[in-house]
């Protein structure tokens, strides 16, 4: 968890498999609205927060800690599940929480609410990399 969140949403998109390498994905016009995805939505200090686990060619799963393995499912519909924000069912991340996985690896899309973010940090660039535990942004001050 890049912050922490509570999980309102979550949502599986079936889609293509294409290869989430940067040579594909500039090939491949939309390839990460074409792949098959997940799609979880918290609620965080800084607004919405949607965090877009993006499948692949070789990835066998996609797995959530609340869910478990959610992909690959039976069929190519889309799936919602709505989660409590709040009472002792609710749950809530803390940043640097596990929140799910890929077998093999590929991509998580994150988007934040506009003007969440304030700078990006040094060397954070279109097409870089970025590790688990790596600083890429200041979120700007919670209303």
């Amino acid at each position: 968890m890049p912050i922490t969140g509570t999980l309102s949403k979550m949502t599986y998109v079936p889609g293509d498999l294409f290869s989430v390498n940067p040579l594909t994905a500039q090939n491949v016009p939309g390839l990460f609205a074409r792949n098959e995805r997940v799609v979880a939505i918290f609620e965080t200090e800084s607004g919405p927060l949607a965090m877009v686990l993006v499948g692949a060619t070789i990835v066998a799963s996609i797995e959530t800690i609340w869910a478990g393995t959610v992909t690959p499912p039976a069929g190519k519909a889309v799936f919602s599940w709505d989660y409590p924000t709040t009472g002792p069912e609710a749950l809530t991340l803390e940043k640097g929480a596990e929140m799910g996985r890929f077998k093999l690896g590929s991509t998580v899309v994150m988007l934040f609410a506009q003007d969440a973010i304030e700078t990006f940090a040094d060397g954070v660039e279109p097409g870089e990399t970025t590790r688990m535990g790596q600083a890429f942004a200041t979120l700007t001050q919670a209303a």
